[in-house]
């Protein structure tokens, strides 16, 4: 919803969406799609994966979502601080609505003022999402 529409209806928007992008790779390395698409998005944002505080990494598998921290750089500690799709189900269709709902929850219960939500999207894609608190 545009910034325009949400004061309109008088809605308080709970997140802005600073960036998003799609990227991809060779087939063979179908599990580390989500890194083109990382970094575009945050190149997009003028930030660094230094500048996110909470990163939702979709985990179709657990050497997949590893193969993307070590890519990006990204502390072992970091991401999924909820769980994932290992330890929450993995809902075909439903990955980006479970990432989203679980940011804003944990942006708005713990105060983090950026946010990166991730997923691979199989045959090499990814999608990624940089994401700011409003109530920061």
């Amino acid at each position: 919803m545009s910034e325009e529409r949400a004061r309109q209806l008088e809605l308080k928007p709970l997140l802005t969406i600073e960036s998003f992008a799609s990227g991809g790779l060779d087939p063979a390395y179908m599990g580390l799609g989500p890194v083109p698409a990382i970094k575009r998005a945050l190149h997009q944002a003028k930030m660094t994966i230094g500048d996110i505080e909470l990163i939702e990494l979709n985990e179709a598998f657990a050497s997949q979502a590893i193969g993307c921290m070590l890519e990006l750089g990204i502390d072992i500690d970091k991401p999924n601080r909820q769980g994932s799709a290992i330890s929450m189900g993995h809902p075909v269709g439903c990955t980006g609505a479970r990432q989203m709902v679980s940011t804003i929850g944990q942006m708005q219960r713990e105060g983090y003022g950026t946010g990166l939500i991730s997923m691979c999207i199989g045959g090499g894609m990814g999608m990624a999402m940089v994401v700011s608190n409003n109530g920061k």
